[in-house]
């Protein structure tokens, strides 16, 4: 049985220092107002802030860079700049270096800056400099202690290393700081997950009710329900998935293999993957998985049909070769 395995590895080098769910407390206006006045560096540093806030990073980059051509000398604007380089998709070497140099200028002049000083910790810590990165972190943390980003940081530089309980503990202290840190917990839930800890259904928990319509912490929450065996609660949050987002064939894929291993129910399995295939018909997990269906249903004509399909997709998926090895000694 193929299942998708859901872990958090990624996380974006700085957060602000500050809640997110206080970007949509922005007028809705100020949209509006800049199109009135393109030129207002006021205007698009407030946009800027809101786009970071809310990790809009085209759109923080676009504002950003707009308002420091305007005037390079005004520090916010030189702040955010720095800040749109290191969030760019994607990001080369010299946008780092860019930003080192935006950062240090922040800090020759308010040296206790902490987005500059989380800022160019991130900087460093993703070109290399590990111990230059904490020494910046150290830093914020003696200016607050409570600095949630540089706890976060620290947590992702302990993740890439496979050092899970610094890591846990780092996201632990970030969420302690605040509550409503809905990636904390999906980056707490993904670490325990992959411990095959069962907390991280609590954690996952957590952030679907911080964000009750994400379908990424919702598809979270059912896979660990599905990994511990907790089939009902994996099918209800599967189907609150397909709710939530109905361009993705993942929650009917997971419905469909529920179905078809745990309950044994051939005919609801079936009907799940028919859902699942027309969303992406060449997802190779539902196919293979329905060819098993088929090969239960002593259908082999069906089955080794279903499997062409997914060989013609990946010529080397070894399960589905397998598969076929075996029909034909049959």
């Amino acid at each position: 049985m193929q299942r998708v395995f859901f872990f958090v590895v990624a996380l974006a080098i700085t957060w602000g220092c500050g809640n997110r769910d206080k970007a949509n407390s922005q007028p809705p206006s100020l949209d509006a107002a800049l199109k009135t006045h393109p030129d207002s560096i006021p205007l698009l540093q407030k946009r800027a802030n809101r786009s970071l806030d809310s990790m809009q990073y085209d759109l923080l980059l676009q504002d950003a860079a707009h308002a420091f051509r305007l005037d390079s000398n005004r520090l916010q604007s030189r702040l955010l700049y720095a800040l749109a380089l290191i969030n760019k998709n994607p990001i080369m070497v010299s946008d780092f270096t860019s930003a080192e140099y935006h950062f240090s200028r922040v800090l020759m002049q308010d040296s206790t800056n902490l987005k500059a000083m989380v800022g160019i910790a991130g900087v460093y810590a993703n070109l290399g400099s590990k111990d230059l990165a904490f020494k910046w972190l150290n830093k914020a943390l003696r200016v607050n202690p409570r600095c949630r980003d540089a706890y976060v940081l620290k947590g992702t530089i302990y993740l890439r290393e496979g050092k899970y309980n610094l890591a846990k503990s780092s996201y632990e202290t970030a969420v302690q700081q605040d509550r409503s840190f809905f990636l904390g917990y999906m980056a707490l839930g993904s670490i325990y997950q992959y411990e095959k800890n069962q907390l991280c259904i609590e954690y996952f928990t957590t952030a679907c009710q911080l964000k009750p319509k994400n379908s990424e912490s919702c598809y979270a929450l059912a896979y660990a329900y599905e990994l511990f065996n907790k089939v009902f609660e994996a099918k209800r949050y599967y189907r609150r998935m397909a709710k939530l987002d109905s361009t993705r064939c993942e929650s009917f894929f997971h419905l469909a293999a529920i179905h078809q291993f745990n309950d044994k129910n051939l005919d609801s399995a079936m009907y799940w993957y028919g859902e699942s295939l027309e969303i992406n018909p060449n997802h190779i997990e539902s196919l293979h998985n329905l060819g098993i269906l088929y090969e239960t249903k002593d259908d082999y004509s069906n089955a080794l049909l279903t499997y062409a399909k997914v060989l013609k997709i990946d010529p080397n998926y070894k399960l589905t070769l397998d598969r076929v090895k075996a029909l034909r000694k049959k």
